[in-house]
């Protein structure tokens, strides 16, 4: 067994022997129980206790933005319809067979939980059904032109976006987030366009920088701090004008009293058209349909 002095320090010239030196230091400090300690003689940029520091933390900004930027040039995603919405909600089949088992419990509480799952469950079969679409007409446009679906990448309305992209065949994105309670990957994410993040500000703005349409779907706080970012940006000239859907007119409605923004002069008439209202997959797309013109792109 290996113990962490009979690791040999990068030495000069073997830069890429760096990363593959530190694992084997790592791996030998994990069997023999020894705490991952600073080494000053670490090179800077395999050193994971030394980028953990808090000073780091703009060089860890930076590489944040910097790994996703460069993984979209490489497989050259040019422009993105993004679609947002509640991690709770699940598959239709998923919630029948929870209401099919609460009623078999008895369990009033789970019974009103499973009702309300089906009930919510209708938006992540809209959401698979309007992403199958947009792909499927997107697998139409020359590469240079071709909008990918993108997602936060984890359950609910998310996986059901990134699982109608795979339906049709086409690729899709998936921005994660490290979260208390790990938010895992859905099975549908293309796995080269898959990128995790620490940080909320980063992969939000990694969100605005190629988009060209947004579609909500009901959901949280989360989808709430999505949506009213990306209006904000846009209302304020600080990302480009692009069509922002909000799919279920009776949920944002009741949710949102956006005429009431107008009433009390915290927003101007006019930005009440920044939204747009769907009830149907196909609605949602010829929302958006007009982002997807080559002179969009």
């Amino acid at each position: 067994m290996k113990t962490t002095k009979d690791i040999k320090r990068p030495s000069r010239g073997r830069l890429s022997q760096a990363w593959v030196e530190l694992q084997e230091h790592i791996q030998a400090q994990a069997e023999t129980g020894e705490r991952f300690a600073p080494d000053s003689r670490r090179l800077a940029f395999a050193d994971p206790e030394f980028l953990l520091r808090p000073e780091t933390r703009g060089i860890r900004f930076d590489l944040e933005l910097l790994k996703p930027e460069l993984g979209l040039q490489a497989a050259g995603v040019r422009g993105t319809i993004v679609v947002f919405g509640s991690a709770r909600c699940i598959a239709p089949e998923a919630a029948r067979q929870q209401l099919d088992q609460a009623r078999l419990s008895g369990d009033a509480q789970a019974l009103a939980q499973a009702e309300r799952a089906v009930r919510m469950s209708r938006y992540y079969a809209a959401a698979r059904q309007f992403a199958e679409i947009a792909a499927r007409h997107n697998l139409t446009r020359p590469a240079a032109e071709q909008l990918i679906l993108c997602t936060g990448g984890g359950p609910g309305i998310m996986e059901a976006a990134n699982r109608g992209a795979h339906d049709a065949g086409a690729p899709s994105i998936g921005l994660g987030i490290t979260l208390p309670r790990e938010q895992r990957f859905n099975p549908y994410v293309s796995p080269d366009l898959t990128f995790q993040f620490h940080y909320f500000a980063l992969r939000k703005m990694h969100f605005m920088m190629r988009a060209r349409a947004l579609v909500v779907f009901p959901g949280g706080f989360g989808t709430l701090d999505e949506l009213f970012s990306a209006l904000t940006l846009v209302q304020t000239g600080k990302a480009r004008p692009m069509p922002i859907v909000l799919f279920g007119t009776g949920y944002w409605q009741r949710l949102l009293r956006l005429d009431l923004l107008v009433e009390e002069g915290a927003i101007a008439p006019e930005d009440l058209r920044l939204v747009t209202y769907a009830d149907t997959p196909q609605a949602a797309w010829d929302a958006i349909a007009p982002a997807h013109e080559p002179k969009n792109v």
